[in-house]
Formats: C-alpha cells, structure tokens, sequence
C-alpha cells in the first residue's frame, strides 16, 4: 500500500545559534531557535513520514521537553525515525520532496549536499530525494527575515496490515 504525508516546521531565527538545514551547516549570521539543532528541513521530512505512517508528529515521538534531545542533530533523528518505522512497521520510504521558505541566505550551493545527506539517513536513492528553496518576495515573517520554514511531501509503502504503534522509537 503506498501513503503520502505533508510536512511543515517553523523556527525563529536568532544570534548565537548556526544555521542548520538538512544537516548541513549554512554559513549565515544568525541561526534557527529550538530545542535540537531546529533544522527546519529535516523536521518537515520527519513530520511527512510520521503523517503518512499514521504515526502522529514529531513532538509526540520527540518531544521538545525531553533533555536527552537538547541541541541534538536533526538529522540523527530523521535516521533513527526511518529505522524505527522499517522496524516496527516495515515501512519504506519511496520518495521526498521538499521545500525550504528563507529569504536568505541562497541556499543554492548547499542544495546537492543536503541531498546527498538526507538521501543516507532516510535509506534511498538522492535522486529520490527533492530539496528546493525558494523566497516569499519580502512578504511574511520568511519574508522579513524572522524565520524559516520547510514544506515537505512523502511517500511510503508499508504492507496492507499494520499494528498501530505510536510510542517512541
């Protein structure tokens, strides 16, 4: 049976903190604020799987109170997500296709490297794997500079029959 899920983050930027975009580390003078490293990215890719495995969000299977998950890596736990729900439920992931909403920096350059990171924690193939960027033209809190935001689509396949399991990995 194939799934789709959508997902989407926001985080407030901020001084102090580095700008982390599907594990990549973005040279920008200001970072994203959250409880891991808020890569915004990685939270809308994880939030799409969970969506389509009907598992619930990511702050059910990571929540942000948890201080084992202080400053922890984004992409570490998209990894640890993908091998929990192949475990559990056998699900596959077939696809992703993303969007980053950031009127800077130009996110060009680290594009292909976001893919290729993404690609080996989720298990597939980069050319499966869709990372875009794009700007809201000056518009809304992306467009000011306040914050960030990613959109993201997947598809899964899991078997027909599944037991619902929604606890942490």
């Amino acid at each position: 049976m194939f799934k789709v899920g959508v997902g989407y983050d926001v985080h407030r930027l901020v001084k102090g903190r580095k700008l982390i975009l599907g594990g990549i580390e973005v040279p920008f003078e200001r970072g994203l604020e959250g409880h891991s490293d808020a890569d915004v990215l990685c939270h809308a890719i994880m939030d799409a799987i969970l969506g389509a495995a009907g598992l619930g969000d990511i702050g059910q299977m990571f929540p942000d109170d948890d201080p084992a998950l202080k400053g922890v890596s984004s992409l570490g736990l998209l990894y640890t997500l993908v091998e929990y729900c192949r475990r559990k439920r056998n699900v596959r992931i077939v696809n992703v296709d993303a969007t980053i909403v950031a009127q800077r920096p130009k996110l060009a350059p680290y594009i292909l490297q976001m893919r290729t990171l993404l690609s080996k924690a989720i298990g597939i193939p980069p050319e499966r794997v869709s990372v875009k960027a794009t700007t809201t033209e000056g518009m809304g809190f992306t467009g000011t500079g306040k914050g960030m935001a990613a959109w993201a689509v997947v598809m899964i396949e899991e078997p027909e029959e599944v037991e619902g399991d929604c606890g942490r990995p």
